[in-house]
């Protein structure tokens, strides 16, 4: 067996974090989650001999006057961020885009239960949009694609947006194995609000995880206090 084939296969986790937060970690007391833990939890597991070179974290700053708990969602946010960047240094990065907002009230069609849609029933309403991490996580992986800089690549999301990214890389660099982790709950048996798996994202990767469970996020937890070189961070209070 070659040199090549012994060594660990470099690998790189890129999270969508506005598709994680609000598929599967709002609502729930996994907020606190060490993505880095996690995903090398997972790849323990797969047992395929690879390593964890990077976590790259997609996502957007907080607005105060948008989130249920105001100013201390910023902070929480804040402080998620900085915990992870303490503990883990050059192994995880964050990657910001921004929101966007129409301050004059965006002019949509309004829904009127029993009737049929009808533009010209428009009313306005506060529409907040995230704006550029689509693009940059499939910049980022295509680039790093590029650079020849990992083996393996690791995609945490359920949009389907970021389905020309992995299907550029599948066609210009095959030798890249692509995982697919879709940050949804399991499925309940009987229910009609699980939220279904983006197939188009499924069948560009080589392997795949198809949701998240309470066990996965409880056991991959960061500690209540984070220690750093200056002050320490505290879990959030309402996390």
């Amino acid at each position: 067996m070659s040199s090549s084939e012994k060594a660990p296969k470099r690998t790189a986790v890129y999270i969508d974090g506005y598709n994680l937060y609000y598929g599967r970690l709002r609502g729930t007391p996994f907020k606190w989650l060490d993505v880095v833990q996690l995903f090398q939890a997972l790849l323990t597991q797969r047992d395929q001999n690879e390593s964890l070179e990077r976590v790259n974290f997609f996502t957007a700053y907080a607005l105060a006057s948008f989130a249920t708990n105001g100013k201390a969602a910023v902070e929480a946010q804040s402080a998620y961020h900085r915990a992870l960047k303490a503990r883990y240094g050059a192994r995880f990065d964050i990657i910001y885009g921004n929101h966007s907002y129409d301050s004059s009230g965006a002019l949509l069609p309004a829904f009127v239960p029993g009737q049929p849609y009808d533009r010209k029933k428009r009313v306005r309403v506060w529409k907040l949009e995230e704006k550029k991490t689509d693009v940059n996580l499939a910049i980022t992986m295509y680039r790093d694609a590029c650079q020849g800089r990992y083996d393996r690549i690791v995609l945490v999301s359920n949009d389907s947006d970021a389905e020309p990214a992995l299907e550029a890389i599948r066609q210009d660099f095959p030798h890249i194995m692509i995982g697919v982790v879709t940050p949804v709950h399991p499925p309940v048996a009987g229910s009609t609000t699980h939220r279904r798996v983006s197939g188009s994202l499924l069948k560009l990767s080589d392997w795949s995880v198809s949701n998240l469970t309470d066990e996965q996020l409880q056991q991959a937890q960061l500690p209540s206090v984070v220690p750093t070189n200056k002050k320490a961070i505290h879990k959030p209070k309402h996390w």
